[in-house]
This record gives C-alpha cells, sequence and structure tokens, in this order.
C-alpha cells in the first residue's frame, strides 16, 4: 500500500537525507577522522550501520504494509438512505458495533475510522503518519514503534560518538584548518539532527505506549470514547501489536501475524453484516 500524498513523499524523503548524512558524518568525520587506527573503528561502523538497516527495513515495512483497511464490498451497496434528512440510519449508528462510513458506504467493523488521506476506513487507527506516508493501524503499528526506536537509539548513538570524539584527544588527526572546521560544521548540524529527531520521536513513542497500555488510540481520545471493559495485562497489549513472539524479538521487523481474517470481515461486508 502506498499513498500517494505530495506531503507524506517529501517526509519520506527528508527521513532517508537525514539518516544518510548521519551515517556520512558519523563514518567520514567521527570514525574514519579519529579512530582510523583503534578497533572501535570497525566495530562502530558495524553497529551504527546494522542500526540503520534495521532503522530502513522498520520504515519500509510500515510505509508499505497495510495497516488495516477495510475491504469494500464486491457489489454496490444501497446507503441513499444515509444522505437523506431525517433518515433514522446516520454515520456513527451502531448495527451490532459495527458502524457505517458514508465515505467509504460500506459497513465497518468496531475501533474502525475513515482516513480522509487514504481515502478509507482503516481497522483500529491511530493517524496518519506523514513520515511513513501511510496511517498507524492494526497491521503496521508495531513497525512504525520499531521505526521510532530505532531512531531514537541512532539519535543518542550519534551524539554519544561526537562527545567521545571530541573529549579524547587524538594525536593523529589532521591540524588542516580546513578539516578542522568542516570537521566541526558536520558535527555541530549532526548534533542539532539527533537532539531534534530524538526529542520528537520520544514524545511520539510515549504517546504509543500510552495508547497502547490503555487500549485506546489517539483518535478514540479525541473523540472522548472510552472503553469501560476490563484491560487486559501488559504483556497481553504489548503482544497484541508486537506479535506473539518472544519480547526479544519484538524490535525485528519481521512479518507481524495479523490480528483478524480479511476472508470473514469481507465475508461479513459483502453479505449486509
Amino acid at each position: 500500500m502506498f499513498v500517494r500524498d505530495p506531503c507524506g513523499i517529501i517526509c519520506i524523503i527528508v527521513t532517508y537525507i537525514a539518516v544518510f548524512y548521519a551515517d556520512y558524518v558519523v563514518i567520514r568525520w567521527i570514525i574514519l577522522h579519529t579512530m582510523q587506527d583503534s578497533l572501535w573503528g570497525p566495530f562502530h561502523v558495524v553497529i551504527f550501520n546494522t542500526l540503520v538497516l534495521l532503522l530502513m527495513m522498520s520504515h519500509l515495512k510500515a510505509v508499505c504494509s497495510d495497516p488495516g483497511v477495510v475491504p469494500l464490498p464486491q457489489t454496490r451497496m444501497d446507503f441513499s438512505d444515509i444522505h437523506t434528512a431525517g433518515s433514522g440510519l446516520e454515520e456513527g449508528d451502531e448495527r451490532d458495533d459495527w458502524t457505517v462510513c458514508t465515505r467509504c458506504e460500506t459497513y465497518r467493523p468496531p475501533r474502525a475510522h475513515h482516513c480522509r488521506i487514504c481515502k478509507r476506513c482503516i481497522r483500529r487507527m491511530d493517524h496518519h503518519c506523514p513520515w511513513i506516508n501511510n496511517c498507524v493501524g492494526e497491521r503496521n503499528q508495531k513497525y512504525f514503534i520499531q521505526f521510532l526506536v530505532y531512531v531514537g537509539m541512532l539519535a543518542v548513538y550519534a551524539i554519544t560518538l561526537v562527545i567521545a570524539s571530541w573529549v579524547n584527544d587524538c594525536t593523529h588527526c589532521s591540524n588542516d584548518v580546513t578539516i578542522k572546521q568542516s570537521r566541526i560544521l558536520h558535527c555541530v548540524i549532526l548534533v542539532l539532527e539527533a537532539a531534534l529527531f530524538g526529542m520528537f520521536v520520544v514524545a511520539i513513542l510515549i504517546d504509543q505506549f500510552q495508547g497502547i497500555l490503555c487500549d485506546e488510540t489517539a483518535i478514540e481520545r479525541i473523540q472522548g470514547h472510552h472503553h469501560h471493559k476490563t484491560s487486559p495485562r501488559t504483556f497481553t497489549l504489548l503482544s497484541q501489536v508486537c506479535g506473539k513472539s518472544h519480547p526479544v524479538l519484538w524490535l525485528l521487523p519481521c512479518q507481524n501475524p495479523p490480528r483478524y481474517s480479511y476472508r470473514r470481515e469481507a465475508h461479513l461486508i459483502n453479505h449486509d453484516v
């Protein structure tokens, strides 16, 4: 699934420019410049680029994965009464916990919401994120959280490497003024970039985990839809998003098992619920 939204496409381009620039500065101006005679150099290259690879994989998964689009009926349904003034059935009316979307003109399951950018209803939609040019929903929230975690880890890692490179004396570093000025400029830009993106993703991560542990999406908080059912345990709530695998594997951008059957849902919609 790829949404042709100009804002989202620009945000994706900006994301990869920022990631590749950080990788360039870390390798060219920090590791090769200050650790070329140390075993720490290859170690940091491998670790930093491994995190970059995992970040890209999780980001591409979040971008291209189906967030939980509600399938449209195979045959067009008659929802003319929905648009009629005074009709007894309007958008949001419940029918066995299912609701009617007047934009998609179909029934949608509980906790599904319509995205005006994707132009479809998304199951357990949290929000539409321009940085992945996709909705954050039931089937790709895991990858979105992984992306945030890896951005945060890279931001902390980059700032740590910059500080370490300036604290430790480098006896073999070039004394050329131009090279020193270039290194200072790139390091300052990297620190600002890492601090900006780091604080940004930490704020979003806190919001994501708060929503998961409260079993409530961002849209539901805004609309004031609170669930009064007994909340499952923390591990159960996290496993609903991250999968049934071992928690150690939750940060790997592997296949996320679906929570529901598309075939069954399409069957319900096509048979008028």
